[in-house]
């Protein structure tokens, strides 16, 4: 009797589209998924998969570039989120489709977190696009989703690769992609500090070059700009003055750490059968951008290791 395989697709934000390549590669060489189940990025990559349309989304997302990224990143601030996410929720709509997880041609499920509990939560039915959403919640960036009573958030807060769901899920055999091997190690920062213009500036560089991906984040600033809210004239006052790393770099670079630890502990204690961990330290949060390089590294990546494999 053939070995049922699972796909574990982690988290790692614009680094998700790697998980595209992967999933290539693996079709090239004859492997035939059963179960997929994605956190965060990997949930939405893993729910296009499951719905069969990840060709069209290779397409799609080799066409963004920052203006798209912007125009999707509906600031809402002073939320319980910066930005909103429905533009996103239509983006993945507008790839998947209204359907409800049972009606994929694959077994999914999506990762996220009860904000309440810190339960992990694992959903495989109902509304795709909301389970996508929820999972991709990343705290303090994305509002959070609620779902049956229940607030949830991003699913890399307790299960940022999730092995062990495609093997509850019926995998005898789990094929897993970790996005956030070696990427703190990796962050490069400025050798002169640039005092901040505002909360989406980059400003010591721990979390952005300088020269990459400046245009999403002056977007951003200006759209931050256009809220006239009076406690944050004193923020963007003080913030002129002292050279400190904006709201942006703080959370993700924290999430950033917190993921990459859990990610090793997790992978510990309940390892795949199969580890594909490609190189993407160079590719940061929001450089959706840059999804041509994130595909060839998941694909070669991928690629080599089986190549390898006895």
């Amino acid at each position: 009797m053939r070995r049922k395989i699972g796909l574990a697709l982690g988290s790692g934000s614009a680094r998700g589209w790697a998980h595209i390549g992967v999933i290539k590669a693996l079709n090239e060489a004859g492997i035939r998924l059963d179960y997929v189940a994605g956190t965060s990025a990997g949930a939405v990559v893993g729910a296009v998969y499951a719905s069969g349309r990840i060709d069209s989304l290779k397409d799609v997302v080799l066409q963004l570039d920052w203006k798209k990224i912007t125009f999707l990143l509906d600031v809402v601030f002073p939320k319980c989120g910066l930005i909103d996410g429905n533009k996103i929720a239509e983006f993945i709509r507008s790839n998947v489709g209204d359907k409800n997880i049972e009606d994929l041609h694959l077994p999914f499920c999506a990762v996220s977190t009860d904000l309440a509990t810190g339960n992990e939560v694992i959903i495989r039915d109902g509304d795709i696009i909301e389970a996508v959403r929820a999972s991709i919640s990343i705290p303090g960036i994305f509002t959070p989703v609620k779902r049956n009573s229940a607030i949830l958030v991003d699913g890399g807060l307790v299960n940022p690769v999730p092995v062990s769901v495609v093997r509850k899920m019926g995998a005898d055999f789990v094929i897993a992609v970790n996005l956030n091997h070696g990427i703190i190690a990796k962050r490069r920062t400025r050798k002169t500090p640039i005092p901040n213009r505002g909360v989406f500036t980059p400003g010591t560089g721990t979390a952005y070059d300088s020269t990459k991906g400046s245009g999403i984040l002056d977007a951003l600033h200006k759209k931050f700009d256009t809220l006239d809210i009076p406690a944050l004239t004193h923020l963007r006052q003080w913030m002129s003055r002292e050279p400190v790393p904006n709201i942006f770099e703080i959370i993700i670079n924290s999430i950033n750490i917190m993921e990459a630890q859990i990610t090793t502990a997790r992978l510990k204690t309940d390892p795949p059968d199969l580890l594909i961990q490609p190189d993407l330290g160079h590719i940061r949060f929001l450089e959706f951008n840059r999804a041509q390089e994130a595909i060839v590294a998941g694909y070669e990546e991928t690629k080599r290791i089986l190549k390898n494999l006895p």
